[in-house]
């Protein structure tokens, strides 16, 4: 509890800034969490407001309060916490305003588009004395500690490396959904809505996460390789390779334009076994020398109703600002890396997918898989669309 200035009893007053998109999710996850008495929600911050056939669908009252000023939502509901799940580059000015009036957050993953946004949002929780919780879902999965024990207990031998699969799609019209979607910059601000920064950010975090580096200074080498084949400015199909201090790699290979689609893992290498990691499923599959396969499924504690419980009982949290520092060296090499190169059409095709077509990399679900079984970046697996010259180290 070093730093927090006060311990909250529940229910805890908060508000949501964000309820539409991924923000539904939120809402639903808060409303859950009333009804268990440990929170209750306040007001919804939001530039259209809810609508009253909205606000019905979500079981809200239609005097919800509500309001487009996050600052005044804040002043006039009293809130003890604040769920900000807004825009990439609103994240920093939506944090350090929270911040600033003593409100406790839950930030939405990533937590900032750059290393200087980053830093204003830690500096600011610091000054304040509030607690934050960065909103990495899969690091609240109860799986992480177990895995880690096993690494530790030398089950698997040591361990070799990381590797990290996500094979996922979305339509050409996932990137109309907002101004800032697939974008680097949006209106003289950083963005970086990549494919690892955003959508698949888990399976970096996570990675990251099992490999035991989750802090800033743990990271001595970014490696990139970032392309499109949509026609976006920042990156729909890459890889990154991340090297720690004691010389561990860490290779994430992800799209957004998968053949087959399918449940992102990472996989952790060791010298006499390996762990398969389902992050979404909280399912794990242990593979060890001289003994059978052991699937294990493990709960998952969330990390609204862990910062319920860092602030009414001095719970640790799981995922404060310090422990996606390493993720956010990462991002920040996505930012620095030149533009990501697009795609050949003669690398892609397109398909149907409902009421849009989607562009599908070929043989890319392979692709991806060898990066994360092999630890090797796309160029060195022989992609023909990714020439060594498109490779970034920061």
């Amino acid at each position: 509890m070093t730093g927090i200035r006060s311990l909250h009893r529940a229910p805890l007053r908060v508000v949501l800034a964000g309820a539409r998109g991924h923000g539904a999710w939120h809402l639903d996850n808060i409303r859950r969490l009333q009804r268990a008495g440990l929170v209750r929600l306040v007001g919804i911050g939001e530039l259209t407001p809810l609508s009253p056939a909205e606000l019905a669908a979500a079981g809200l009252a239609a005097d919800t309060p509500q309001s487009a000023d996050f600052v005044r939502l804040l002043e006039d509901t009293g809130a003890q916490a604040a769920v900000v799940c807004t825009p990439i580059p609103t994240h920093a000015d939506l944090a350090c305003a929270a911040a600033e009036r003593g409100v406790h957050l839950l930030l939405e993953k990533p937590p900032a588009p750059s290393w200087r946004e980053f830093t204003r949002i830690t500096e600011a929780v610091e000054r304040a004395g509030t607690a934050c919780q960065i909103g990495f879902q899969s690091l609240g999965s109860h799986a992480v500690p177990a895995i880690r024990e096993v690494v530790a207990s030398g089950e698997i031998g040591e361990v070799t490396g990381v590797g990290a699969a996500g094979a996922w799609a979305r339509d050409e019209a996932y990137y109309g959904r907002a101004p800032w979607a697939g974008m680097r910059r949006a209106g003289g601000a950083d963005v970086v809505d990549g494919v690892l920064t955003n959508p698949l950010a888990h399976a970096v975090a996570t990675a990251l996460a099992l490999a035991g580096t989750t802090h800033a200074g743990e990271v001595a080498r970014v490696e990139t390789e970032l392309f499109h084949a949509n026609t976006i400015e920042a990156d729909d199909t890459s890889c990154v390779r991340i090297t720690t201090g004691q010389g561990r790699r860490i290779t994430v290979a992800a799209t957004l334009c998968a053949e087959d689609p399918g449940e992102p893992y990472v996989l952790v290498h060791g010298s006499r076994g390996r762990i398969t990691f389902w992050y979404k499923q909280d399912r794990v599959l242990l593979q060890r020398a001289g003994r059978g396969p052991e699937e294990i499924l493990h709960g998952r504690t969330d990390l609204l109703e862990n910062l319920v419980g860092h602030l009414a009982h001095g719970d640790e949290l799981l995922v404060p600002p310090a422990a996606t520092g390493a993720f956010m060296r990462v991002v920040e090499a996505v930012r620095r890396a030149p533009d990501p190169a697009p795609l050949p059409e003669t690398a892609w095709h397109r398909e149907p997918a409902g009421s849009a077509d989607r562009r599908v990399v070929h043989g890319i679900d392979g692709l991806i898989a060898a990066a994360a079984d092999t630890l090797a970046l796309y160029s060195e697996l022989g992609a023909p669309w990714a020439l060594p010259r498109e490779v970034a180290t920061s």
